[in-house]
């Protein structure tokens, strides 16, 4: 039986993996990611990495970011990366599960003469790819759903960090999921364990993109607060601060409005988390 579901397992990283180097072509030309805009402006930080940096920056030092090497999991096309490297971070790697992806990384840091090594591959076992350790590592906007667990994943975070380093992961809040990011509703599991969720859908998250995915099937996993958390700790990595915050980083659904943060519920709904974030140090000590 175990070896069924890691077979099935392998079958569904290898579809998100098809999926997600669609999205990125997709992406690229999108006015959500506006590339070009982007580069024009050498000053531009993402919205996502701004809202990152506000939970993260009490736990820096009072220079920030600069000369802090840095390493952004799940980076995607490599906005978000780029504007880490913009604030002053220094030997800054991406890592991506989506070749696709990473080829227009490349492309985007190249226009912004920015030097940054990407490396392709699976979150949950970045420690196995890179032969190094870091300041900082990063995670954020709609990444662990992808992931089938998170023990491997903790575990790669703590060994990929120096001795105080620090992480942080900013993701989707995991009610959202058990409502099918369609409130008010909870149609499906909250807790951690239930397996896939598989589905298809032949659009993302950008604008106008219905039709534009040709590998339409989509596989995520549950992961509630208390997973994550959990991971962390039994990781070794020291919890320093948890959020749950009142915005998003796209509009998921049709209810939210604009906000300096990005989106959010008007004031006449409920007060809903729509995002989480954590913040985690290893030890001084090298353990």
């Amino acid at each position: 039986m175990r070896g069924r579901e890691a077979m099935h397992e392998d079958e569904a990283i290898a579809g998100n993996k098809a999926n997600w180097d669609d999205r990125a072509e997709v992406h690229v030309r999108s006015e959500m990611y506006d590339v070009g805009g982007f580069l024009a402006n050498r000053a531009a930080i993402s919205t996502v990495v701004k809202n990152d940096l506000s939970s993260l920056a009490p736990h820096l030092p009072a220079s920030g970011m600069r000369d802090r090497s840095l390493l952004h999991l799940q980076c995607h096309i490599g906005i978000d990366t780029i504007s880490w490297a913009r604030l002053g971070a220094v030997d800054v790697h991406g890592l991506d599960l989506s070749p696709n992806s990473l080829h227009h990384a490349t492309r985007i840091a190249q226009a912004d003469n920015r030097r940054i090594t990407w490396v392709e591959g699976d979150a949950r076992f970045a420690s196995t790819l890179i032969d190094r350790r870091f300041d900082t590592i990063v995670t954020s906007a709609g990444t662990i759903v992808w992931l089938p667990e998170l023990a491997s994943w903790a575990k790669s975070i703590h060994d990929l960090l120096e001795p105080g380093g620090v992480f942080q992961i900013r993701d989707d809040h995991p009610i959202l999921g058990a409502m099918a990011f369609e409130p008010w509703t909870i149609t499906d599991d909250y807790l951690s364990g239930g397996g896939v969720r598989s589905y298809e859908d032949s659009a993302t998250y950008t604008e106008d993109s219905d039709g534009q995915i040709a590998h339409v099937t989509n596989h995520e996993w549950r992961h509630d607060l208390g997973e994550v958390i959990g991971s962390l700790l039994d990781a070794g990595l020291h919890i320093e601060s948890v959020s749950e915050l009142p915005y998003m980083d796209w509009p998921a659904f049709p209810e939210l409005v604009p906000c300096p943060n990005g989106w959010t519920l008007p004031s006449r709904y409920p007060r809903i988390p729509l995002n989480f974030a954590i913040v985690a140090r290893r030890n001084q000590r090298n353990e």
